[in-house]
């Protein structure tokens, strides 16, 4: 049996894998936020209540926001900031008393779709979280790809490619510097851009439908959201070569991407054929916490 935990900014998952896939158990929690010891306290005990429901003992990996630091072993870059500092690591091993695999929540989605999801069967799984923010992960024949640094596939933090008029120098981004892609591609990014093309203030899900639903406005918004995520997805493109380009997250439910997307790419593609795929995530909100569960068949 593998536990996968999926560690949230509002709400703990965990998830029981048999050895067939199927779920056995499937629970959430609220996350007790601001608070390193009640969230490691918190998440023992759904592991300890998950294997008590199954009555057997699995291994455990954790999908959380962030990284663990290579240099330090201490938690990095995490949107939860009272996770940042911490030797998580170590603290939660010794809490639950064994072994336990941690990776980053955009490295666990997409190893989860790799595995048996929407690029099952893929040699190369480009992942990307496309929500409040935009994450990404990389999966190499089912083995998360980390890199030395602990940030492979972090493409929302590089420059938006080929800057048109009106987005060089870009939008600040919490990460210090402004202008990248994460700016543009998240959901804040595509209302950001509503409200300043003359548009009220909503959020992207009511953008989305208003598109839809034909709104001209709204429409255009989304032509160039397409736009710029082809001219991002190019450089991943470029410089991984992926089998699959899998998205998920809220702003992956519009169905107008994965034709739209792989369309207007190919001017930014250094290659005469194009023949990787943009597809929407199987398992949805789910990938993250199955993903975390395959951690330890990686």
């Amino acid at each position: 049996m593998r536990i996968g935990i999926d560690l949230g900014g509002t709400k703990i998952e965990g998830i029981a894998l048999g050895d067939d896939a199927s779920v056995l158990v499937r629970r959430r929690i609220p996350t007790p936020r601001d608070d390193y010891h009640q969230t490691l306290a918190a998440i023992v005990t759904l592991i300890r209540e998950i294997e008590q429901e199954v009555g057997r003992v699995g291994t455990v990996g954790v999908s959380m926001p962030g990284a663990i630091s290579p240099a330090t072993g201490l938690v990095k870059n995490a949107n939860s900031t009272w996770l940042n500092g911490r030797l998580i690591c170590e603290d939660l091993p010794r809490l639950l008393g064994r072994p336990i695999r941690f990776a980053n929540d955009a490295n666990c989605f997409a190893l989860s779709e790799a595995t048996d999801g929407a690029a099952s069967g893929a040699d190369v799984v480009f992942g990307v979280i496309i929500g409040t923010g935009t994450g990404g992960g990389i999966v190499v024949n089912r083995h998360v790809l980390m890199g030395r640094n602990a940030i492979a596939g972090e493409w929302g933090h590089n420059p938006l490619p080929a800057p048109r008029d009106g987005e060089w120098p870009g939008p600040p981004c919490y990460c210090g510097r402004s202008g990248c892609i994460e700016t543009f591609l998240s959901g804040p990014g595509l209302a950001r851009d509503y409200e300043a093309s003359g548009g009220s203030i909503l959020p992207a899900s009511d953008i989305a439908r208003r598109a839809a639903a034909g709104e001209p406005l709204a429409l255009a918004c989304v032509a160039r959201y397409e736009e710029r995520m082809a001219r991002a997805l190019a450089s991943v493109i470029n410089l991984l070569d992926p089998d699959v380009v899998v998205l998920g997250g809220g702003l992956s439910n519009i169905d107008r991407l994965y034709t739209s997307v792989p369309n207007l790419w190919p001017p930014y593609v250094f290659s005469d054929r194009i023949r990787t795929r943009l597809v929407r995530a199987a398992h949805g909100d789910s990938s993250g916490v199955r993903g975390a569960a395959w951690l330890w068949e990686a």
